[in-house]
């Protein structure tokens, strides 16, 4: 469904641990909200527990929940991080985009 780059698997479990979560148990849940300059946008968050309409993954021993609605959006979506000094963070690379906007967080299909 998702995949996690190396670079993205080393960021989430360091941000976890900062804010308290376990990257063993907790997740990282992943959605798609109306809104932002393309029409789309991401949303991207941990999380502690499992809704009914959650769907689960886990990819590079990272655990990832996604709300059902949003699935569809994400199916075949790369989870990259870039740091440094002109680094953006995390990125979507989503096959599904038809037009991203210049900061990557927002998509339209």
């Amino acid at each position: 469904m998702i995949k996690v780059s190396e670079d993205a698997k080393k960021r989430i479990s360091m941000l976890m641990t900062d804010e308290g979560y376990n990257a063993t148990i907790d997740f990282v849940r992943v959605g798609v909200k109306s809104g932002g300059c393309s029409g789309l946008s991401y949303e991207l968050k941990f999380d502690k527990s499992q809704l009914d309409d959650d769907k689960l993954f886990t990819d590079n021993d990272v655990k990832i929940v996604i709300d059902k609605k949003s699935v569809l959006y994400l199916a075949g979506t790369i989870l990259e991080y870039s740091g440094g000094l002109n680094g953006k963070g995390f990125v979507f690379n989503n096959p599904n985009a038809e037009r991203t906007c210049g900061c990557g967080e927002s998509f339209s299909l």
